[in-house]
């Protein structure tokens, strides 16, 4: 009996652990993992380090500030700080201008005042001959900052004597825009169901919304947008107003300002007006009176999102007004409170005849200088649509009296949803750092960005975000990476890929040098392996019209067609948008559209996106058009592979959870890339009427089976082909 009993104890320990390991390891800890140092010299060296510490904490983000150091401390060097009042060799002294008089007298008043609001600095000091590491910020929003900064220096087995580190964002409003409905759905979503609980709101404080807003304040992100661009009017009524100050209430402490996006027809719908014309005085007073209303329940909200005529949406031009008239209209009764507007940029005829690419710059560009101060003029990284590849949207560098928002999307909406690894940074590096030539070279998107600070007083970056209800938060583990890289780009545009994914490796996964680079490498090919096997050399808009995930080059009815995009036929592929076609790169500066437009000179990503060229024309590689694009689709399936052998080398390195659950996603993308190559070279070789090489593999099935099928499958067993 006694046997036995100590045989199920010992059972019931071993299946508590592993429950355990998997709670711990299941992605839901994001980069923020606390877990003991394993090297014990290095642990013993961050102990001493850390012997003490000086920390007056007296507000809610002071004491926010405090309970994550604390926190983290504990988890990464296994023991609990010391707290003193005296300063020791080897002290820790945090805090802020007003919180710690000590601290402010070590530093020159200047330096402490270009921190701002959100600015810090840490850096070991010497006070009568004992060695401080002090960490100080302006305000407490910049303290929180710096504490996070602290522990990712430990997290990520950086040296701390003589360490000298200040941050100041570039970029004012960072903000993650969430496409969540009210019933729980989000739009583009592929991570669950939306985080926030209205249904138990505003009473209910969710242990998870608060693990986000730290998520956010950890890589800098301020603020996010809570529902839909899509928008439903009733978020504008009391009731949702004050469930959505239950959220602001969860995320304040970590400083993340709530914005709402609001429906321009919201008068009407739910303010029983017969118009919503933004020259009309009733229109204009419902606004004022909406307003001063959210801000009762949320003092620090940070303003409204707006999708206009566009998709469907209600919009100004419904009244004869223009853009600039609706969005003053709205940013007019936001003014008083500080509250500002981001007003997208995303419109476009949906005429057959007319190019998609580029009307918002027609749209736009004639407006210029006529928006107010507090107005964002939202812009996607690209004239079309978040496609896998696009260049930069030709408005940056032609809108100097406007402020524009530049707006990325970390949802995988046409890039495998989250079915396929694909790490954004090198997207979003590239339009960051692409050269708009306005001042002359050198002058990119980022500086731009950066200019509309000194220019237009503000600055903005914002995100469609990829959270959920899933355990690890983005429905894969790697779309965690893509939260991160956003909220590090968002805070320093000019910051690499390489950096960024190395730090989240190694806040994710290991200090192991071997572990690095071999998950950064997977990391960095990712994206261009994607856009080699969906859509390489300037193709775009080929997916699924319905889902937006799988290949459909075939796709024509009379709202909507693919060929639009590709325009093949038997002697070509490609779309003109030089200055003989739709005068597309007529729109960037001069020096850039000469660039797109010379095929000597314009990219190979590019080439399909701004020509139409023939089968044969002979590329720079010295191959056919054909080949190219038939090596590019190969090459990306390659790579998928490539990424599928260095996940499998360390089997023995990661966990079994992370491990498996990655093993499992590569397999399913090998297998979409697969049939993303096949789908697309079988559509577009019966227009060139010329083979796939021999030296690749043959696609498995006909055209007609892939026009047929929804996903990859062995589908002739099923009903559908019999």
């Amino acid at each position: 009996m006694e046997y036995k009993l100590k045989a199920f104890c010992i059972s019931a320990l071993l299946i508590l652990l592993q429950v355990n390991e998997i709670f711990a390891e299941s992605g839901y800890e994001l980069w923020l993992r606390y877990h003991l140092i394993e090297d014990v010299a290095l642990k013993r060296y961050y102990q001493i380090k850390n012997s003490s510490i000086v920390f007056t904490a007296r507000t809610q983000k002071q004491l926010v500030a405090k309970t994550e150091l604390y926190n983290g401390l504990k988890g990464l060097l296994g023991f609990t700080i010391q707290e003193t009042h005296d300063v020791k060799d080897n002290c820790l002294l945090v805090g802020n201008v007003e919180s710690s008089p000590l601290i402010t007298s070590l530093l020159c008043a200047k330096e402490l005042d270009s921190l701002g609001d959100e600015g810090y600095i840490i850096r070991s000091l010497q006070i009568e001959q004992k060695k401080v590491t002090v960490v100080v910020a302006k305000k407490d929003q910049g303290l929180l900052y710096a504490i996070f900064h602290y522990l990712k220096l430990i997290q990520t087995h950086q040296s701390l004597d003589g360490v000298s580190v200040k941050e100041v964002p570039k970029i004012k409003y960072r903000v993650l825009n969430h496409w969540d409905n009210l019933d729980g759905t989000i739009e583009r979503g592929y991570a669950g169901y939306s985080l926030w609980d209205w249904e138990r709101l505003p009473f209910y404080r969710s242990q998870r919304c608060v693990d986000y807003a730290r998520a956010n304040a950890s890589i800098g992100i301020n603020g996010t947008v809570l529902n839909n661009v899509n928008a439903n009017a009733k978020s504008l009524r009391t009731e949702w107003l004050i469930k959505a100050a239950g959220l602001a209430d969860s995320f304040r402490p970590y400083g993340i300002r709530v914005f709402l996006t609001a429906r321009f027809s919201a008068p009407q719908e739910i303010g029983n007006l017969d118009t919503s014309d933004p020259m009309d005085p009733k229109v204009k007073q419902w606004w004022r009176n909406k307003v001063t209303e959210i801000y009762e329940y949320i003092p620090d909200f940070g303003g409204f999102l707006i999708k206009a005529n566009s998709e469907g949406q209600p919009g100004p031009q419904d009244y004869g007004r223009t853009h600039a008239e609706g969005a003053n209209m709205i940013a007019e009764a936001l003014q008083p409170y500080g509250g500002i507007l981001f007003w997208r940029a995303f419109v476009y005829k949906n005429e057959r005849h007319v190019d998609r690419v580029v009307t918002g710059y027609n749209e736009f560009k004639p407006l210029d200088g006529q928006f107010k101060e507090n107005v964002f003029l939202q812009t996607k990284n690209g004239p079309i649509d978040f496609q896998p590849r696009e260049p930069f949207h030709p408005l940056f560098g032609k809108m100097p009296n406007t402020a524009l928002s530049l707006e990325f999307q970390i949802t995988q909406e046409n890039l495998g949803h989250a079915g396929h690894l694909v790490y954004l940074a090198p997207l979003f590096e590239e339009t960051l750092q692409s050269d708009v030539y306005g001042d002359g070279k050198g002058n990119t998107v980022s500086k731009i960005l950066q200019n509309y600070h000194e220019t237009c007083g503000m600055s903005a970056i914002a995100g469609v975000s990829n959270v959920g209800t899933d355990l690890n938060w983005t429905g894969y583990l790697f779309g965690q990476a893509n939260w991160h890289a956003f909220g590090r780009l968002a805070w320093n545009p000019d910051l690499t890929s390489e950096k960024v994914s190395e730090e989240w490796v190694r806040m994710t996964f290991s200090n192991r040098e071997d572990v690095i680079d071999s998950i950064k490498r997977m990391m960095l090919i990712s994206r261009e392996a994607a856009v080699n096997y969906m859509m390489p050399l300037g193709l775009n808009h080929i997916m699924n019209f319905h889902t937006h995930n799988g290949p459909e080059p075939w796709h024509d009815d009379p709202l909507w067609t693919a060929y639009d995009y590709h325009q093949v036929t038997k002697d070509s592929i490609g779309v003109d948008r030089t200055d003989k076609g739709s005068r597309a790169t007529g729109q960037y500066h001069k020096l850039v559209g000469a660039y797109f437009e010379n095929l000597k000179t314009c990219p190979d990503r590019y080439l399909l996106w701004f020509h139409r060229l023939p089968w044969e024309y002979k590329m720079k590689s010295g191959q056919t058009l054909w080949n190219e694009l038939v090596n590019h689709y190969y090459k990306g399936v390659e790579e998928v592979r490539t990424m599928q052998s260095i996940w499998t080398s360390l089997k023995d390195v990661i966990d079994g959870e992370r491990f498996t659950s990655t093993e499992n996603l590569l397999q399913n993308q090998e297998r979409e890339a697969v049939w993303w190559r096949d789908a697309c070279l079988l559509f577009f070789k019966e227009y060139s009427q010329m083979p796939i090489p021999e030296v690749y593999e043959s696609p498995r099935y006909s055209l007609d089976y892939y026009k047929k099928i929804p996903f990859p499958y062995d589908w002739n067993k099923t009903q559908m082909f019999k």
